[in-house]
């Protein structure tokens, strides 16, 4: 943070206003004249990032394509969620961006991807010999996904027809899901590590209603984001997801994100398996539950990498304690983590591409989620109320317990 004065100088002086219209030939001309005047005679690549409403993308990528890039350099196109309404939406409009651009120059861009948590999923994997033989049903019993936020997050942000399953679900969750289960890449290309997880959300159950709790908060006349809720448009979602492949078969993904909860929290909860045969089961009392083996990998609060094991007590006579080992990243690294939308446009600059959806995993998530989706447009799945600041609706806990999993609140 030093000098922030002088280098916020350096970059504003390197910024550029043109007032020509984003959605006409006349107007990317305008921006195409100014950058080249810029650039000179020298080599230049340019990244277009197309924060635009979502009704004018298809007319902005089409005067951009024609009128905008460079002929002596890449040029990468960076576009914001939601990635379509629908399958169909979506289909044409990737069509449409195909149709001007290669696969390789689209970025589609979640912020939530780019925080320390998810690059993390594959570093602990595949840099640790000690997690890897343990990745499998053979001795993970559940995984939990857990993104909760606060009043104080982004308030009225899941509305305007998109709701909770199109903003986070689709893309954030379902990629999260996928970074953790699939299987090792052949390298850290952002090619190979995509080709690894379409595989898993093609391997992915559809969603069926009874494995789906959605929940809207109330809110009263004094709540000042009651004013943006649009009909029954979920600001909470619920559901038990399964990978049927031979790696995951039987374990449940349980994903719990909702708007208006007790408190902000990103985390995922990996629980092991009990083990077979404990010769300790006398000295752990009646719940089982309290002596399972976490992995606990958290953003939100207080970023963090926590290992649960039981214990002895120490003292005389044989108890059970069950304790977490916990690395705290503010305790262990003196240093500013940089913003999400820092990390990832710094990858998009490289050219690593592998937090960024491909467009077959793009189709691969909604035919996960469409029939879910059919039937909230039906009318034929309840949206259950709850209380602002509580911790969501009262299904999802035994929902939670239907597919045998116990639900941990810290």
């Amino acid at each position: 943070r030093q000098d922030c004065g002088d280098k916020l100088k350096a970059f504003l002086d390197r910024t550029h206003y043109i007032n020509g219209g984003y959605d006409n030939k006349y107007g990317m001309s305008l921006l195409k004249a100014r950058m080249e005047q810029i650039e000179g005679r020298s080599k230049a690549n340019r990244i277009f990032y197309l924060s635009v409403p979502h009704e004018a993308l298809l007319d902005v990528a089409s005067c951009l394509a024609s009128s905008a890039q460079t002929l002596k350099g890449w040029n990468r196109i960076i576009t914001e969620k939601p990635f379509g309404f629908d399958p169909l939406s979506s289909q044409r409009l990737t069509q449409y961006l195909l149709s001007k651009f290669e696969e390789n120059q689209l970025y589609r861009i979640d912020h939530l991807l780019g925080r320390n948590l998810i690059e993390n999923l594959t570093v602990l994997r595949f840099a640790n010999l000690v997690f890897e033989p343990l990745w499998s049903r053979t001795y993970i019993d559940n995984v939990q996904v857990v993104l909760s936020e606060d009043l104080a997050v982004h308030p009225g942000r899941y509305f305007g027809g998109y709701g909770i399953i199109r903003d986070i679900v689709h893309s954030h969750v379902l990629q999260t899901i996928a970074l953790l289960a699939m299987e090792p890449p052949i390298s850290l290309d952002g090619e190979d590590i995509r080709n690894e997880k379409v595989k898993v959300l093609r391997s992915m159950r559809k969603l069926e209603p009874k494995d789906v709790i959605l929940g809207q908060y109330k809110a009263s006349s004094r709540d000042r984001i009651d004013k943006c809720l649009d009909g029954p448009t979920p600001t909470y979602f619920a559901a038990a997801l399964y990978i049927d492949n031979a790696r995951w078969d039987g374990v449940p993904f349980l994903v719990k994100t909702g708007l208006g909860l007790i408190k902000h929290q990103m985390e995922i909860r990996i629980q092991f398996r009990h083990v077979p045969g404990n010769v300790y089961h006398e000295c752990i009392g009646h719940n089982i539950d309290r002596a399972t083996n976490e992995l606990i990998l958290r953003d939100v609060p207080d970023e963090a990498i926590l290992v649960k094991v039981n214990n002895k007590v120490p003292g005389l006579g044989l108890q059970l304690d069950s304790s977490e080992l916990n690395l705290l990243y503010k305790d262990k690294y003196n240093m500013e983590v940089p913003d999400s939308y820092e990390h990832l446009l710094l990858d998009v600059i490289d050219g690593d591409n592998h937090l960024f959806m491909r467009s077959d995993e793009l189709a691969a998530a909604w035919n996960i989620l469409t029939p879910i989706m059919n039937e909230i447009d039906k009318d034929n799945i309840s949206v259950e109320l709850y209380e602002l600041g509580g911790r969501g609706p009262v299904g999802a806990y035994y929902l939670w317990a239907k597919h045998g999993v116990r639900w941990v609140e810290d």
